[in-house]
């Protein structure tokens, strides 16, 4: 692997340091904040205005993907559009389905890329730095405050929606992929940046080790509070 360019992002330099330490300060936060006002289902000033800024900051970003449009940037089929769509709404809504698919994609698969980014672009202030940070920050923690804070949780009913719609999601991306010679979610090859996907074996079977280990995280993520649940009737 080439040593990274002066200027240009590199994972675990010092702007990743910084960005870690916000991500940290930020939980903390959003957690206080939501344990402030569980008051029921109803959406809080806070979590309406939380949605209106993912989303806000989500349209932002999409819309700069336009200027050119280009078939490999412009089309919304990343999970990480999914998912901070879906973050947003929850935010705003609190529906059960968008707040399953923001428990178990945002809490691992975004997790994932703030562990291991795949990003390739000038370090801070870069825009392009900025918009990927600003939305795997914001629907990370759009799922922590929503979990730990207002106290939302999980039930098999949501792990089978979130597995479904991953399942269909994959399927999708992959037929686009292969008529468009494209890779959205790196269904179709790895990415050129160093990720956690270089252990899981070659294309495509690091697919199938994906599958398998969501399968059982999420599994793991969902039966402590079903169990907590059944325990409290």
């Amino acid at each position: 692997m080439d040593p990274p360019v002066a200027g240009e992002f590199s994972a675990y330099g010092l702007s990743h340091w910084i960005v870690l330490t916000v991500f940290v300060i930020g939980t903390v936060a959003v957690v206080l904040i939501g344990r402030r006002e569980r008051s029921g289902v109803a959406p809080s000033v806070f979590g309406r205005a939380f949605g209106a800024l993912t989303l806000g900051v989500y349209l932002v970003i999409y819309l700069s993907t336009m200027f050119p449009p280009t078939i490999g940037r412009s089309v919304p089929l990343r999970l990480t559009d999914l998912a901070t769509i879906v973050a947003g709404l929850a935010l705003l809504t609190r529906w059960r389905w968008a707040y399953a698919l923001t428990y178990y994609w945002c809490l691992t698969l975004s997790t994932q890329a703030l562990v291991s980014p795949a990003l390739e672009s000038p370090d801070f202030p870069h825009y392009e730095f900025l918009g990927f940070w600003a939305i795997h920050l914001l629907v990370v923690w759009a799922a922590i405050y929503l979990t730990w804070g207002v106290g939302m949780r999980p039930d098999w009913g949501s792990y089978g929606l979130a597995v479904g719609a991953t399942v269909v999601w994959v399927a999708v991306t992959f037929v686009f992929n292969s008529l468009a010679d494209t890779n959205y979610g790196f269904v179709n090859r790895k990415p050129s940046t160093p990720s956690l996907l270089d252990v899981l074996g070659p294309w495509p079977w690091y697919l199938a080790t994906v599958a398998g280990l969501l399968i059982a995280v999420w599994a793991l993520m969902t039966w402590p509070w079903v169990r907590a649940r059944d325990r409290q009737k």
